[in-house]
């Protein structure tokens, strides 16, 4: 049985950040990944935003991840040349009702050392963005935007540049911890195949709780459960109005219906939310009736039948519905006592703008 150093399971914006840093740091490293190209799930199906780092609890890792990944981000998008766009966003008071919840983002923001977010009057904000209706807005000039694909591409390039592996279409079954230390993987697809890694890092996504506790050896009931928060997103059918992203006053159980920006100015609307039970991306264009009240709230011209599916992205979470929403968990042996495994649970937005700071908490956590 061949032994390597060190496994990422999935290939994803966040393994791949993973593998790379493995690699960087002089580690043998192959990477899994079950289906046939990198980053077919969650990491190629949101946004592309570049987060600001504003609506977490200071000092979490989602926080503390985000800020740093944010400033590490652009600078890597300038060397590689990744196409990206530090456009900027609006976060709207569509009425009086909400200047007090304006103002307390505000201040989280600059707790979390964001200040270069400032707030903006009604007038300000219509001459940034003639079409909005609003009361009020806060203004972060660092939010941005990004060619997901791209980014994972030059990750992947950085890691093979240093000796990474990708194996594609070689979904993890099963694992074992073998007496001396090291995990037996049993590695499916078209060559099924056994091998032994000094270090595996569970980097599966939306299945990566279900693999943890396919790992014998690791004691299952420290694994979060699996649950799919399904965002369903609808292109605007008419050239944007918009300059800058668009978000509303966070609602109970996510940010609202914003809008986002790809790097051709094309609009997209969303995320309607729905949680499902299993993995599938179809886009109800009934869905979309439920958006026009919310958007016209900001922006009363959306003309009616103005809306297409765009597309879905799943997310995934370890809280449900109602809960309150859990920090980013990443488990290593300290916490489960197997040594060399590492497990990220829960990775969802910002995992693209964190990811390379969450590589380097990876690498911390196999020290």
């Amino acid at each position: 049985m061949e032994t390597v150093d060190a496994v990422v399971v999935g290939a994803g914006v966040v393994g791949l950040a993973v593998a790379r840093a493995l690699a960087l740091a002089g580690r043998e490293v192959v990477v899994l990944e079950a289906e046939d190209a990198i980053g077919t799930h969650t990491s190629s199906r949101n946004s592309e935003v570049i987060h600001a780092g504003i609506y977490y609890p200071r000092d979490s890792l989602k926080a503390r991840s985000c800020i740093a990944g944010r400033h590490r981000l652009y600078q890597y998008c300038v060397e590689h040349g990744v196409p990206h766009a530090r456009c900027g966003k609006l976060l709207v008071a569509a009425d009086e009702g909400q200047l007090a919840a304006l103002e307390a983002l505000r201040v989280k923001a600059h707790a979390n050392g964001i200040t270069d977010v400032v707030p903006l009057s009604r007038g300000q904000t219509l001459a940034l963005e003639p079409e909005l209706s609003c009361a009020a807005a806060l203004y972060s000039p660092s939010t941005g935007i990004i060619d997901s694909h791209a980014l994972m591409l030059a990750y992947l390039g950085d890691a093979q540049a240093h000796g990474a592996m990708l194996a594609l279409r070689s979904p993890l079954g099963r694992a074992r911890v073998r007496a001396d230390g090291t995990l037996e993987l049993e590695v499916g697809g078209h060559e099924p195949m056994r091998l032994a890694a000094r270090c595996v890092v569970n980097s599966a996504g939306l299945t990566a709780p279900s693999l943890a506790r396919r790992i014998e050896g690791y004691p299952a009931a420290l694994a979060p459960r699996e649950l799919y928060a399904k965002g369903n997103y609808y292109a605007l059918a008419r050239r944007s109005p918009f300059a800058r992203l668009v978000y509303p006053i966070p609602e109970p159980g996510g940010l609202g219906v914003h809008v986002t920006l790809d790097l051709g100015g094309r609009a997209r609307f969303g995320p309607d939310v729905e949680w499902v039970e299993r993995i599938a991306y179809d886009v109800d264009p009934r869905r979309a009736e439920r958006f026009y009240a919310a958007i016209r709230r900001y922006w009363p011209a959306l003309p009616d039948g103005a809306l297409a599916p765009g597309y879905a992205g799943i997310r995934p979470k370890v809280a449900g519905p109602g809960e309150p929403a859990p920090d980013f968990l990443i488990q290593g042996p300290r916490e489960h006592g197997v040594a060399g495994l590492v497990h990220l649970f829960g990775i969802e937005s910002p995992g693209l703008t964190a990811s390379l700071a969450l590589a380097d908490a990876v690498l911390a956590a196999l020290r």
